[in-house]
């Protein structure tokens, strides 16, 4: 993908969107272009976590491996595509985590690695920007939250 490409899919992003075209640009200099097969994982639960991720095309599950005693499976938390986001949000806040749900990848997929330190760094520079995207967080999360609520429902 080409600069340009990045931006646009940035612009098209749900946590990304209204943002201002010279925040889009910058956090744009920060992406990583990552491909997967079907069948691969962006991330796996267990996994020290230090990304941000936009889904550029493809589909990705957010599962939740279970272990209840004798009761073991795992149970899809969301499907992803275009435009959505997934990954480590504690980065924002320069705290170490460990991700509590696999990625896996429905059929081929793109995404956009965004390091979430130095996303934060220039939310720390432009605290307007910083604003608006732990604001979009809050309620990315809040929405997150009730899917994996409705999908531990279906246990």
């Amino acid at each position: 993908m080409n600069p340009t490409e990045i931006e646009r899919a940035l612009e098209h992003c749900e946590f990304f969107e209204r943002l201002e075209k010279s925040d889009i640009s910058e956090i744009a200099g920060l992406c990583q272009v990552n491909t997967y097969e079907g069948g691969e994982y962006v991330f796996q639960q267990g996994d020290y976590g230090e990304y941000i991720y936009v889904v550029v095309q493809g589909r990705v599950h957010l599962v939740r491996h279970l272990d209840l005693g004798a009761r073991k499976g795992e149970v899809v938390i969301e499907a992803l595509g275009k435009g959505r986001v997934l990954g480590c949000w504690s980065t924002l806040l320069y705290l170490p985590h460990i991700l509590m749900s696999s990625a896996a990848c429905q059929k081929p997929t793109t995404t956009l690695a965004i390091k979430g330190a130095d996303l934060r760094k220039i939310m720390n520079s432009n605290t307007g920007l910083g604003f608006n995207i732990m604001e979009r967080l809050s309620f990315l999360l809040r929405d997150r939250i009730q899917a994996a609520y409705g999908a531990m429902e279906k246990i």
